[in-house]
């Protein structure tokens, strides 16, 4: 049995989607699925904290203290997504209770994908988590954009995967390997084939966290999809993801860190500056949101592109502050509701402080830390990735991503003028529901608590590191 302590909180969440899926069938009680899909991933948080450092399956999951932390965030993550949708799922039509067991199906790929230390374990990972997600894009079946959403995400996604696996079918028959430790005791500088897996491989990786020029589906999907999904979207699979890429390079690919390096940076370099600037003329706040994310994943990116130990844990520290502000950012906006019609457009929120003063704090809380003002969280975040960049002496990297967040700013602080200056449009009535009281308050009260005590969030984030250093 001790094989399968590391592996605990997948085995409990998959018990769950499968007990869940059977009794959707006969109960057609919804918010009991919700409930009990809630109770097992808190349940999980419980087991990844409590649950021993360790390998599974011949070393192909390694539960070490990065996973641990990495996964804490993606059942954080997972949880907010089902309490959103609790509160709209009528609202939106999209009363259904598959949606809480595809969040489950989804988690479990993502927690495999958190521990993976195998080039097998990582793409079964990944693509129970991309099935998932492309069904859940698309879950809204009387909606055409959401659809249209599903149908984009599956085919640039498949595209995605093939290269993927391209670049890990060129990895392994260069190394004779499959396991990432084994991988890296064979790697030597200057083997091409090798070079092209990896391009491959992290090409697959950026389709994933939406980097450009692999971000052509965000836009499309986070504005088509049914609002909690793209709150999902934006917030678990992209910590996935990146650590994947973390482990995935750290591990395998310490000694050819320079050639890889390269491909991280101008990624990093291409995400913040695209975003920067394509998110001014947006006018749908869930399109400027995927363009926000697109901008933040950049940023996460300097982190990998240092590939030191500081630069792992501003990573850790950066998706921390991000995970916490998409989660109040997109409770927000599911707050934008007036006689159950939901609204998505920036100029919707036009005079909002005059009917409600309070929830106009919180929002310019949020925006102000999406645009990195201090001393909101979302400053130190990019302010820990500027540090570290400038230690591994990519000061053009660093300097570049100053000047985006500058310009990025724009768009968030036009929020705000909307909000406080624009004449008055609607008066929302969706601030009133209990379960998004949940998510809106502690993500701000985190934000503004993080400046004035970062210690505990430093700590784990150098705890996290400590498994690769």
């Amino acid at each position: 049995m001790n094989i399968f302590l590391p592996i605990l909180p997948e085995i409990s969440i998959f018990i769950s989607a499968i007990f869940l899926l059977l009794l959707g069938l006969f109960i057609k009680n919804i918010k009991l699925i919700i409930n009990l899909a809630v109770v097992t991933l808190i349940l999980a948080i419980v087991f990844v904290i409590y649950q021993p450092i360790g390998t599974a399956f011949n070393n192909s999951l390694v539960n070490d203290e990065f996973s641990k932390v990495i996964k804490i965030l993606i059942l954080l993550g997972s949880l907010a997504s089902i309490i959103m949708y609790h509160s709209s799922r009528k609202d939106l039509n999209i009363d259904l209770y598959e949606f809480p067991i595809l969040i489950l199906l989804a988690t479990i790929g993502m927690l495999v994908m958190a521990s993976a230390n195998d080039l097998i374990a990582i793409f079964i990972g990944l693509e129970l988590q991309s099935l998932t997600l492309y069904v859940l894009a698309s879950l809204n079946r009387n909606h055409l954009a959401s659809s249209e959403a599903g149908l984009k995400y599956f085919l640039l996604g498949a595209l995605s995967s093939g290269l993927l696996l391209f670049g890990l079918s060129y990895i392994y028959g260069f190394t004779g390997n499959t396991n990432l430790n084994l991988i890296s005791t064979t790697v030597a500088p200057g083997n091409i084939g090798l070079i092209i897996g990896i391009v491959f491989v992290t090409s697959g990786l950026a389709f994933k966290v939406s980097a450009v020029p692999f971000h052509m589906w965000t836009p499309d999907v986070y504005e088509g999809a049914p609002t909690p999904v793209t709150a999902f979207f934006a917030m678990a699979p992209k910590v996935a993801a990146i650590a994947v890429a973390v482990r995935f390079l750290i591990v395998g690919f310490s000694d050819v860190a320079f050639e890889w390096q390269q491909i991280i940076i101008f990624l990093s370099i291409a995400s913040m500056v695209f975003a920067a600037f394509a998110a001014i003329a947006q006018t749908n706040i869930k399109r400027l949101m995927a363009y926000s994310s697109i901008g933040h994943v950049g940023y996460a990116l300097i982190g990998l592109a240092c590939g030191t130990e500081q630069g792992i844990s501003s990573i850790v520290i950066y998706l921390s502050i991000y995970l916490v502000m998409n989660i109040g950012v997109f409770s927000f906006i599911l707050s934008m509701k007036y006689k159950g019609e939901h609204y998505e457009n920036i100029s919707d929120l036009s005079g909002l402080y005059k009917n409600h003063p309070y929830y106009s704090v919180i929002i310019t809380v949020f925006m102000f830390s999406l645009a990195g003002i201090p001393p909101l969280a979302g400053f130190f975040g990019k302010f820990y990735i500027f540090i570290a960049a400038i230690e591994s002496n990519l000061m053009l990297l660093a300097i570049i991503g100053i000047l985006a967040s500058v310009v990025g700013a724009f768009y968030y602080l036009r929020i705000i003028k909307v909000i406080y200056f624009d004449e008055e449009k609607h008066s929302f009535d969706g601030f009133n529901h209990k379960s998004l009281h949940l998510l809106i308050h502690p993500s701000a009260f985190l934000i503004i608590l993080f400046c004035l005590y970062p210690l505990p969030l430093i700590n784990i984030a150098n705890y996290a590191a400590n498994a690769f250093y």
